[in-house]
Order: structure tokens, then C-alpha cells, then sequence
């Protein structure tokens, strides 16, 4: 019987992904996408890449990069996301509250909270989000919405669109 050489799979199983982080928040063999489809939604400098992809899991890990002074999307959803930060410093708003985030930080993003993402003016901000494989689109706020979310000075002070 022959043994496996570690670079093939045993007999019946799955083969290993294994993708070498550059050391520059880039994978080996992961392509670098668009945040989202241009004017679509209002963001600024924000990047992704899908690095896991496990319908097995029910789960798809993604890394979002915000350019300093950029920001994601003011949406909400159905799904709920966890996000540990793993690059530099910025905030996030989860419904009403606007948290400082630093590296490592964790941040669980409730379903059909309004939040969004924003990097420091001065470094960027890089983020690890995992979601359901099967999600629903975000949701955009209305205007009603939005001026409803603006009766909160500090919500005010907080979101871009």
C-alpha cells in the first residue's frame, strides 16, 4: 500500500487549503475585489477578499481593507457579522453606538442593526468578517431613516453617505 506524500489528499477526504499570508494583508492565490460594485452604495477605499468559502461550514471569512479616511457602506441585514480587526485603528457604529476599535478587537454586528466601518484619518483599517454563506443584500436607509438617525448628534457626528 502506498503512503500518502502530504501533498495529495487521503483516499475519500477533502485536500487542505493552505494560502500563505505576504506579509502586506495579501494571500497567496486570493483575488482582490471591489467592495461593492461603483455607486452601488456610498463607501470609500474599501477592498475585500473572500479567503474562506465553506458552504461545509455554512460560513465565508472575508478581509476587508479601509484606506485611511475611507468607510464602508451604511447598511443592515438579516445575517449577523463577526469581525476581529487585525490592522490599525478606526470606529464603527452598531445601531446607535460608535466603538473605537483598535487591533484585535472584536465587534459582533447584531441582525438588522444599521452600522458601518470607518478607518482613522491617518493609517488604514484591516478586518477579518465572517458571515453566512447563504445572506441576505444589504439594506441602504432611506431617507426617513437617515433623518431619524441624525436626531442623534453622536450617530450624526459618526456616518458618511
Amino acid at each position: 500500500m502506498m503512503e500518502p506524500s502530504g501533498d495529495e489528499p487521503s483516499p475519500g477526504l477533502e485536500a487542505a487549503v493552505h494560502r500563505r499570508h505576504d506579509g502586506t494583508f495579501r494571500w497567496e492565490q486570493v483575488e482582490m475585489l471591489a467592495y461593492k460594485q461603483e455607486g452601488s452604495a456610498p463607501f470609500r477605499d474599501v477592498t475585500r477578499q473572500v479567503l474562506i468559502n465553506a458552504p461545509e461550514l455554512a460560513c465565508e471569512l472575508r478581509y476587508f481593507e479601509i484606506a485611511p479616511g475611507g468607510y464602508s457602506t451604511l447598511e443592515c441585514h438579516e445575517h449577523v457579522h463577526g469581525v476581529m480587526i487585525l490592522r490599525g485603528r478606526g470606529s464603527c457604529l452598531v445601531d446607535a453606538t460608535v466603538l473605537h476599535l483598535d487591533t484585535n478587537d472584536l465587534v459582533r454586528v447584531p441582525p438588522m442593526t444599521w452600522h458601518q466601518f470607518r478607518a482613522g484619518e491617518d493609517e488604514a483599517m484591516g478586518f477579518l468578517c465572517m458571515v453566512n454563506t447563504a445572506r441576505d443584500r444589504p439594506i441602504l436607509p432611506t431617507e426617513e431613516e437617515l433623518s431619524a438617525m441624525r436626531q442623534n448628534p453622536v450617530v450624526a457626528a459618526f456616518i458618511r453617505h
